[in-house]
């Protein structure tokens, strides 16, 4: 009896974690299937394959904890790397994004190769890109069934495909398609992710999808009174059709190398970025979420962290990188 009273114990306090993560993404009107980044600015390859090859050659590292104190919140890890390219004689740009991302009992894996073809146009550079990679889908069993679990069938009836000792992890191809357009005070970018809607499958039934996203994302370059300083407003919207959300931050650069800034996610949170550029081209940022939605009312927040390193093997490298341009 105290076995069976302490499995019960343990199932319920399962039952209530996983309907208060359900809860907690409700309370978005965007659902957050792909990572959210506050820190977009410097990380557009993400989401925009169009951005592949902007610098020479340039890396990032992200961390990104989010609503910390819930149980099972997100934590997401970015490892991204792009370079200009001359194939065939032309512009170009290649990129490598790695990115995990915990969720609870779940988590997926992405890692995709991007291009772009990069071309002059009157009002700017336009890079015309694409993405393809591979989606994991993970699980982790243990944490979610146990033996007792799997032999009794306690937690579903039969032929419920998830309840397995053994971690699950599927895999799909994944595809995605942007523009970017770039000049010395603005860029552009529009571009969407998952094109193929992969579905995610155990033993031909379907246990996850990706749906396809869509970003439109924007930011222009102000020079302020004195010239040391410069204004950096930038935007990013994204939806699924499902549902949508907003991005609005602004910076203040103070002589290429200091940053800070304040950020509202609509319906969702308020930000502050800060952040510095080292040395030639070394940079470090980080920024804290206030959540304003009704999460707010635990008094959990957000942070994330990011290192970026970038190297224009056309300046001398003694010299301090310095670009007006969002890296």
């Amino acid at each position: 009896m105290k076995k069976v009273y302490k499995m019960h114990q343990e199932w319920i306090k399962k039952i209530f974690s996983f309907l208060f993560l359900v809860f907690v993404l409700k309370l978005t009107s965007y659902s957050q299937q792909d990572p959210q980044y506050t820190n977009y600015m410097h990380y557009k390859m993400g989401v925009n394959p169009g951005y592949a090859g902007e610098n020479a050659i340039s890396g990032l590292m992200l961390n990104r904890y989010q609503w910390v104190g819930v149980e099972g919140a997100p934590k997401t890890l970015v490892l991204s790397v792009d370079a200009a390219i001359k194939p065939f004689g032309t512009e170009g740009g290649i990129g490598l994004n790695v990115i995990s991302d915990e969720l609870g009992y779940f988590k997926n894996t992405t890692v995709n190769l991007n291009y772009a073809y990069k071309t002059s146009v009157s009002f700017g550079k336009l890079g015309i890109g694409l993405s393809a990679g591979l989606f994991n889908f993970g699980l982790n069993s243990a944490s979610w069934v146990s033996s007792d679990d799997v032999y009794n069938n306690t937690s579903g009836g039969e032929g419920d495909e998830l309840i397995t000792l053994e971690d699950l992890n599927r895999m799909a191809l994944d595809f995605g398609i942007g523009a970017y357009l770039t000049a010395n005070d603005y860029f552009l970018g529009i571009s969407a992710t998952h094109l193929n809607q992969a579905s995610i499958k155990n033993t031909d039934k379907e246990i996850y999808y990706l749906a396809r996203h869509y970003y439109l994302m924007g930011g222009y370059n102000i020079k302020l009174a004195d010239p040391l300083f410069e204004l950096q407003p930038s935007a990013l919207i994204k939806t699924d059709l499902a549902g949508w959300q907003v991005d609005l931050t602004g910076k203040v650069v103070y002589n290429d190398k200091f940053w800070g800034g304040i950020a509202y996610r609509l319906n969702d949170a308020v930000s502050l970025l800060m952040g510095v550029e080292m040395l030639n081209g070394l940079k470090i940022g980080y920024s804290f979420d206030l959540v304003t939605s009704e999460l707010g009312y635990y008094g959990y927040g957000s942070h994330e962290f990011f290192v970026s390193y970038t190297i224009d093997l056309e300046k001398n490298r003694n010299q301090k990188y310095k670009s007006v341009r969002f890296l």
